[in-house]
């Protein structure tokens, strides 16, 4: 076998390509994850609710929320005053349309969530591959999009196939935070709803590997993307959709999202750009840095626990007639999807010249 021919083929878990290691560490984590649960099924060992419930807390609150509100910070500390505010309103009202679109029809506010849920995912990792790895095998707008569908996809589409009683109880319960028993009329569909999904995503997945696979140009770009997708795929099939979903966000959308920041190395310029109230934590003052940063910390974390007092106020039955802490994954699916519905229609596609998955 010739040299060339040793050299081909699979990536490595730490390629070497801009934020390599970052993305090294995403993958095993959840390699990692997938055998385990592969095995502790295997030997009958299936972790219980509750025990999935506290996991599922520990990553999507304790992990995962600080980097949400960093990539907000990120975007806008070198923006006009203007641009802040405005992007601000536009939040704000985003925020609103969704609790009001929960409590007139929760129904549709679930199918939003788990909207918001795929797009956040898989914009989130089409950027990256893109600062990363790169996508050159995906050279049309319809390939990208079919990209971040079926990255997306996998983090609601195979745990609605694979976990199809887990996934009804807590959209139920979900639903009954706003109106007790509102998911029972469409209960008997479900069925039908998960084969349709199931059947679909897999099209979704091949059309994707199969276009990827015609248009590589041998950057391994594509070999890379394919094994990413299939260990997305695999993943969540064999975890626990409640602790596969806690655990997905902190450790492979955030982590890679580091892997994106630290490998942009130039700064944007243009229109959007400028000294706006959060220029102060570009100071050379350490003092004054450390000051802002303080200040926007707090501000963040007082806004986000505030929008989730008033919504467990609000709501007539905020833990879906669960106890806690089962009860309290459904309210922070619901709530973290009302933050992140604004985090991606108005983090990056509204603000299109830079965003939150901000790519020069």
């Amino acid at each position: 076998m010739s040299e060339h021919a040793h050299r081909l083929t699979v990536p490595k878990l730490v390629p070497e390509v801009p934020g390599g290691t970052t993305l090294a560490v995403a993958r095993v984590a959840l390699l990692a994850l997938t055998v385990a649960f592969a095995v502790a099924t295997v030997a009958g060992f299936e972790p219980s609710f509750r025990t999935q419930a506290i996991v599922y807390l520990f990553g999507m609150v304790a992990l995962n929320l600080p980097h949400g509100g960093f990539e907000h910070f990120n975007n806008l500390r070198r923006r006009t005053v203007t641009f802040q505010v405005r992007y601000l309103g536009l939040y704000l009202t985003a925020i609103a349309g969704f609790i009001a679109l929960l409590f007139v029809a929760p129904i549709a506010g679930l199918t939003l969530a788990i909207g918001v849920a795929v797009a956040k995912g898989g914009h989130g990792d089409l950027h990256v591959m893109e600062v990363t790895f790169g996508a050159d095998h995906l050279q049309s707008e319809f390939q990208r999009t079919l990209a971040a569908l079926v990255r997306g996809g996998a983090v609601m589409a195979v745990p609605i196939f694979f976990f199809p009683e887990t996934f009804h109880t807590f959209s139920a319960m979900m639903v009954d935070m706003f109106e007790p028993g509102g998911l029972a009329p469409v209960s008997q569909y479900f069925d039908l709803t998960r084969w349709l999904v199931g059947g679909g995503f897999g099209a979704l997945v091949v059309a994707h590997l199969a276009l990827g696979y015609v248009r590589a140009s041998g950057t391994g770009s594509y070999v890379a993307d394919a094994a990413e997708t299939l260990l997305l795929v695999g993943y969540f099939a064999v975890v626990p959709v409640v602790i596969a979903v806690g655990l997905y966000f902190p450790l492979w959308y955030s982590t890679r999202q580091v892997a994106r920041t630290t490998a942009i190395d130039a700064e944007p310029t243009g229109s959007t750009t400028g000294e706006g109230v959060l220029a102060i934590l570009d100071s050379d003052d350490t003092r004054l840095v450390a000051l802002g940063a303080w200040g926007v910390l707090i501000a963040g974390s007082v806004a986000t626990f505030g929008l989730a007092a008033l919504l467990w106020a609000l709501a007539p039955q905020p833990l879906g007639g669960a106890g806690i802490p089962v009860g309290l994954v459904a309210f922070w699916s619901i709530f973290i999807s009302i933050i992140a519905l604004p985090h991606v229609v108005v983090g990056s596609w509204y603000d299109r010249d830079r965003g939150i998955w901000y790519v020069p």
